[in-house]
């Protein structure tokens, strides 16, 4: 990895912005998904070819790969759900038949997903072929509102088994998701929000091979901010939830375009800012 020098990273990222680069994983992220009504749509090509295909035993192994299936194959997420299904909205039990469920597409429609990590130690959970238990999360922000969709191996398979309903205060994570909300709400509060030299990994315009390494300041950020999603996130809990941390790595990922961007939050005297970016 190649590390350059703040002026010359200030010159390449001058160039990205005059040229309109702003990177983001798919069109129309700034909308969002705002419920699971998506499944209403008839089916895209590349979804009935997945329901065409049986899944292999290796999807089992990851997480990953399993809830890519899962998303977009109907009949294989009614095979995988654990019913009559246990549901607990805000502490009530419930129950939810078969007939009842509506198959949930998850991310799939929208072309891109988040996952927020507490550590790169947590990071690597996502290739444990050993784990037994996966949470993967839905995030209303506009409000305030978290469903969890708890997953747990059963005889060597992935089964739904847990549907909860929650507020983003009683979540994990309800801090930085309050800090996020705001951060891609309210432009001066961003800007606040960045410290004051943040580490930046990217590719290296003369290399297609090598990567550079520097630092940029706020007055870059307007030209080389992604797209943030603003209404709806999704995050994967692999195995137990993560450890409490004053940091949390925040990526956005595109599905099937090789779009990836990392984001290194830490709270620095109490409050969130964002310390590194990786794309």
């Amino acid at each position: 990895m190649k590390k350059i020098l703040i002026p010359l990273l200030s010159v390449v990222l001058t160039m990205l912005a005059c040229q309109g680069n702003k990177t983001a994983p798919a069109e129309g992220m700034a909308a969002d998904t705002v419920d699971s009504l998506a499944d209403t749509l008839a089916l895209s090509e590349e979804e009935r070819l997945l329901e065409e295909e049986p899944l292999s035993k290796a999807a089992d192994e990851l997480f990953d790969d399993f809830i890519f299936n899962f998303a977009g194959n109907r009949k294989l997420q009614l095979s995988r759900i654990s019913f009559p299904l246990q549901v607990d909205r805000h502490g009530k039990l419930q129950t939810l038949q078969r007939d009842e469920w509506k198959t949930d597409n998850f991310f799939m429609r929208q072309g891109y997903y988040t996952i927020i990590f507490n550590s790169p130690k947590d990071r690597e959970l996502a290739n444990n072929t050993e784990l037994q238990t996966a949470t993967v999360e839905r995030i209303y922000l506009n409000t305030h509102y978290v469903q969890q969709y708890v997953f747990n191996r059963v005889n060597g398979l992935w089964m739904l088994q847990k549907l909860n309903h929650q507020a983003v205060a009683k979540n994990p994570n309800a801090s930085f998701l309050e800090f996020y909300q705001k951060f891609v709400s309210d432009s001066v509060f961003q800007r606040q929000s960045l410290a004051s030299e943040m580490v930046f990994v990217g590719p290296d315009p003369d290399d297609d091979f090598n990567q550079m390494e520097g630092t940029i300041t706020p007055e870059f950020w307007d030209g080389f901010a992604p797209e943030f999603p603003t209404r709806v996130l999704y995050n994967i809990i692999y195995g137990e939830p993560y450890k409490p941390s004053n940091q949390r790595i925040f990526i956005i990922r595109g599905i099937a375009n090789g779009f990836e961007m990392e984001l290194t939050f830490r709270k620095l005297g109490g409050d969130w800012k964002l310390v590194k970016i990786i794309t």
